[in-house]
């Protein structure tokens, strides 16, 4: 078999070969496919990606390819078509009916098969994660005295100090809620401000798992227009006018998916605009970690401006340092920090003490700012490599603003492109890129798609991947 031979025949050899081995049977290695049919290894690793996907081997990283065991048929499943009425029943009475649609955020969480180039994720690959450095704060997390113990609902008070200082202003640990993440912190943060069936204002486009908590809250999820100076301000006010809305979410730097940061003129109408409307602002501070290296000094949270109880205000450190260290904070002032501590310790009663523990260690470890500088160099290095290389391999997308900060491009698609096509052509090359559509809570206004720079190995992968779109899209995608 030449080079030039397809994935699909490749595949079809192997398909015809697999009664050879016993079942958990160990394929030949990726190498010795390579050499045997004189395919490249991406040739390779896409046949076997496609065998896993019709399960008839099992891929295991690092180990190799083992034939799978063939589907037995199932069990005749018993009758649950009731469970339609008793799910639907529960909203009968709801001016908005409460759903829950994770399709966006499971589109961002998927792993793809392997051999795809994971353009699509919300994460810092582990190269960029500071591993060793939470593997320490950890081990030294688990020594300290009480570690083990049952922490302040509230969290301890010594990273509540910390969020405090990094939020800035005149917050106080007093203010702070220790949460586990951002998710679920804006998920506690909507519950407590926007009763079943209000409307809550979102940017639009914005990020999707803000509108399956929205949804499955019953709210009902308003468009406010973004553009590279943040939210239209003009708009806001005008949406309070028309929804009576008392909730708006927003996240003022490096919004995601567009990148865009609230200009200085637009923060002080945003405030004065929700405190005229008697409404809170949700403040998703998601990517402060995340500034590049030619960011420049980033302005001021909005809680650190806000001296009345507007803001309540979210972040996070999953986003700089791994998915699974998921703790977060929610600050907020007045009564309505009483109501946010009361749904979080209904629902979860506190974070695990001693991946708090872990957290203060990893933030007060020297090692905490030289990763941040890491971080800000390497995802400035990727930013520009994937910017130029699709201008080059495929000028007929457009990049409508350069981001400073975050780990993804906002891309708008060429006029009569479908963000649905381009990202199932694109699958089929190899590369895994997020619609654009789940972004939007209306009609969106253009096509586009969201691609990710922060989960592959480098910038040499991000250079690969515009290839394979290129070849399998064309120029003119």
């Amino acid at each position: 078999m030449q080079e030039r031979s397809s994935v699909a025949e490749l595949a079809a050899s192997l398909r015809s070969e697999l009664n050879r081995y016993s079942i958990g049977g160990k394929l030949p290695s990726s190498r010795a496919l390579v050499e045997r049919y004189r395919v490249s290894p991406v040739t390779v690793s896409r046949a076997l990606a496609q065998l896993a996907a019709e399960g008839l081997v099992v891929t295991r990283p690092g180990a190799g390819a083992y034939r799978a065991r063939p589907r037995t048929a199932e069990a005749v499943p018993g009758d649950t078509s009731w469970q339609e009425v008793a799910l639907s029943a529960e909203g009968a009475g709801e001016v908005v009916p409460r759903s829950v649609d994770a399709s966006g955020v499971l589109q961002s969480l998927a792993a793809p098969p392997p051999g795809v180039i994971e353009l699509n994720g919300g994460y810092l690959h582990p190269s960029l994660q500071p591993e060793r450095a939470m593997a320490a704060a950890l081990a030294r997390a688990g020594r300290r005295p009480g570690a083990w113990g049952r922490p302040p609902m509230e969290g301890l008070t010594e990273l509540r100090d910390w969020f405090a200082r990094e939020i800035g202003g005149s917050v106080t640990a007093a203010d702070v809620l220790v949460a586990a993440g951002g998710q679920s912190a804006l998920t506690t943060a909507l519950r407590a401000l926007a009763p079943p069936g209000a409307p809550v204002l979102v940017e639009s486009p914005t990020y999707p798992g803000l509108l399956a908590i929205a949804r499955a809250s019953g709210c009902r999820p308003v468009p406010v227009p973004v553009d590279a100076e943040g939210v239209r301000p003009e708009l806001l006010a005008a949406a309070f006018d028309a929804t009576g809305a008392r909730v708006f979410v927003c996240q003022p730097l490096f919004q995601n998916p567009t990148g865009a940061v609230l200009a200085p003129a637009r923060r002080t109408e945003v405030l004065r605009i929700a405190r005229a409307a008697g409404a809170f602002v949700i403040e998703d501070d998601y990517a402060r970690a995340l500034a590049h290296e030619d960011a420049g000094p980033l302005p001021a949270t909005l809680a650190a401006e806000d001296h009345d109880g507007v803001v309540v205000h979210v972040r996070s450190l999953t986003k700089a340092t791994s998915p699974s260290l998921r703790v977060g904070a929610l600050a907020a002032r007045g009564p309505v920090l009483d109501r946010l501590r009361a749904i979080q310790v209904v629902d979860s009663f506190f974070v695990p003490r001693p991946l708090q523990e872990a957290a203060l260690e990893l933030v007060g470890a020297p090692a905490w700012p030289r990763h941040l500088r890491t971080v800000a160099a390497e995802l400035r290095h990727r930013r520009d490599v994937l910017a130029g290389a699709l201008r080059r391999g495929l000028p007929a997308l457009r990049l409508p603003h350069l981001p400073s900060g975050g780990y993804q491009l906002w891309v708008q698609l060429a006029d009569g492109a479908d963000d649905t096509d381009f990202t199932a052509a694109a699958l089929r090359s190899g590369v895994a890129v997020a619609p654009g559509r789940p972004y939007f809570c209306a009609e969106p206004p253009a096509a586009y798609v969201r691609i990710g720079f922060a989960g592959v190995s480098g910038a040499v992968e991000l250079g690969e991947a515009v290839q394979r779109l290129r070849s399998g899209l064309g120029p003119h995608a």
